[in-house]
Formats: C-alpha cells, sequence, structure tokens
C-alpha cells in the first residue's frame, strides 16, 4: 500500500493558435483527453509506484499568455493558479491525512507548482512533509526558495530537483534565458556533469515503450543536453533541436526509481515503513 501522496501539475495543453480564449474551461472536453491521455500518461506515470496520484484539473493559460504577459497573460497565470491553489487546499483538507507529499510538474504546472511550494511549503511546518519536488522545464534559479533547496544527492529529501533538455550543441533563442538556472542531473542525480550510455536507466517513448540505455547528458549552463536517443524512431527526433517536451519522458524510468527511492528515504527517516 502506498504511503505517500504526489501531487503533479501538467504543463500547457492549450496551444491552437486559432483559439481566442485565454483559459482553458474547467469541463473542456478535449482538454481533459489530454491531461488523461497525454500528461498523466507520460509524466505523472513515473510517480505512481511511490505515492497515490492527485491531478487537480485547472483553468490553464493559453501558450499565448507568455509572449502576451502584459496584455492578458498575467491575469490569464493569475486564474490558473488560483484553481491549483483551490484543488491543493481541498486535497490537503480532504485526502492529504499528515502524508508525505511528492510536488511533480512540468512547464506552465512548474510555474504554478514554484508558487504552490512558496505557499505552503517554504519556511513552514508542511516542509517536513515534502518528499521532493520534481520541477523541470522552467528556469529555476538556485535561490527561487527560502528554504527548500537544489538537491544533488539521489537519496536527498524535503528540496527540489530541475532541468531543462536541448539536443546536443543546442541554444534557445536567448541564449541566456537558462544561465544559472538549476541543472539536476535527471540520470545520477548528483554533481554529474556528463553521463554514459549504461548510467541511463530509460525513456517512455509515445509508442508506451520504454527504451533503456538511450541516451548521453552533459550539463551544461541551466541545461541538459541530450545525445538523439538511440531508439527506432530516432529519426524523426534528429530535426529537433529542443527537447521540452521530453524533459520527464527521457529520463522516465531514472525518475521512477529515484522517487521511489526518496520516498523510502523519507518513510525510513520518519519511521512510517
Amino acid at each position: 500500500e502506498l504511503k505517500a501522496d504526489v501531487f503533479y501539475i501538467y504543463p500547457t495543453l492549450i496551444s491552437n493558435k486559432k483559439d481566442v480564449r485565454w483559459n482553458a474551461p474547467i469541463n473542456d472536453e478535449e482538454q481533459y483527453n489530454a491531461i488523461v491521455n497525454y500528461a498523466v500518461k507520460n509524466q505523472a506515470s513515473p510517480f505512481i509506484t511511490s505515492g497515490r496520484l492527485y491531478v487537480p484539473i485547472y483553468r490553464q493559460a493559453h501558450i499565448k499568455s507568455y509572449s502576451l504577459y502584459e496584455k492578458g497573460g498575467k491575469e490569464a497565470f493569475d486564474i490558473a493558479y488560483k484553481d491549483v491553489k483551490a484543488a491543493f487546499e481541498y486535497y490537503l483538507k480532504n485526502y492529504n491525512k499528515g502524508r508525505p507529499i511528492i510536488i511533480a510538474s512540468h512547464s506552465q504546472g512548474t510555474n504554478h507548482s514554484t508558487q504552490l511550494l512558496k505557499d505552503f511549503f517554504d519556511d513552514k511546518p508542511l516542509q517536513n512533509r515534502l518528499i521532493a519536488a520534481y520541477i523541470p522545464g522552467m528556469g529555476i534559479k538556485p535561490n527561487e526558495f527560502k528554504t527548500i533547496i537544489p538537491m544533488t544527492k539521489p537519496n536527498e529529501i524535503g528540496g527540489f530537483v530541475s532541468w531543462n533538455t536541448r539536443k546536443k550543441g543546442s541554444f534557445p533563442k536567448n541564449k541566456t534565458v537558462y544561465n544559472g538556472a538549476v541543472t539536476t542531473n535527471p540520470i545520477t542525480w548528483d554533481h554529474s556533469k556528463a553521463t554514459n550510455y549504461n548510467q541511463h536507466k530509460g525513456f517512455l517513448y509515445s509508442n508506451g515503450k520504454i527504451y533503456k540505455r538511450a541516451l548521453r547528458i552533459q550539463i551544461v549552463d541551466g541545461m541538459v543536453w541530450s545525445t538523439n536517443p538511440k531508439f527506432p524512431m530516432r529519426f524523426f527526433m534528429s530535426f529537433m533541436k529542443n527537447y521540452h517536451i521530453g524533459d520527464i519522458n527521457l529520463f522516465w524510468l531514472d525518475i521512477k526509481e529515484n522517487a521511489e527511492l526518496r520516498t523510502n528515504t523519507w518513510l525510513e527517516k520518519n519511521n512510517k515503513l
């Protein structure tokens, strides 16, 4: 029986340029299908052996909210976070019952989880129940929080891990966007700056298959540079430079085993095993 909880906040799924809405309605069927069949299936799945999964359905901001932040984007993000916060409060009151928590998120979800960590965990009693926050897909600075710090050991608890994945040798348009951001090694979970194929546990592709020892990474300022993964469909990925979409998938098995390790470490430390 699982003794921990996982609160997972999904990334931006509303991105159609023709879509004039700023926020996705709670009861939008297309959005709901994307949450369950894409986000949860690919990104929440590595955590389900560590804890009971909770996914707040929220009025997420359209992707244009980033580029039009001053022209309506900020308000859209505020609406989205309000929902996430309300869902978390409801979860705490009705479901948590003193259990330890993993916070997991990606991209827009990481914007919201960062605020959630500040509002509920940072320098607050609930941090004692934080197993770990897995918050990739946004450049998070090491001093983003007061007491929640970047973790640099695989069995460390109570802190956060974060990274942004790109193809080896490639940079975003704004080369400095990730400079100084926390760059956790999502294979070794320590200070290692590079890995070999044998260290990589496994990558989950959209066909549902796991490919082991498929890639090598190199840690550069704010980025995880990955080789093009070795798997049957690698040709299609050879044109991609930004692996943002695969921040979790590329290290699926690595994350799964690490989440189990940190959860067990927390439970042992708190005599809950």
